[in-house]
């Protein structure tokens, strides 16, 4: 099975208050990501990541577009989707 993807979905061009808009990753979360070489940490980031994402509020639409990357990719999202 592939290794799980990066969270950014792409749209990181656009900044708000050092955070993406499309995924709330920092740079420097960023390169962290990248450095993860074992998937249960990549899961773990993740799960970080969504707990930001909470705090944060506006993420909602996220988990759709990361869980169809992680299909793209053919890794499993370290998520359910719960409608």
């Amino acid at each position: 099975m592939p290794k799980t993807p990066s969270p950014c979905i792409d749209v990181c061009k656009f900044k708000r208050e050092g955070h993406c808009i499309g995924c709330s990753m920092t740079k420097s979360q960023k390169s962290i990501f990248k450095r993860l070489k074992k998937d249960s940490q990549r899961d773990g980031f993740v799960t970080m990541l969504m707990a930001q994402q909470e705090v944060m509020g506006k993420y909602a639409g996220w988990r759709i577009a990361y869980a169809k990357k992680c299909k793209k990719k053919g890794a499993e999202a370290p998520f359910k989707l719960v409608n």
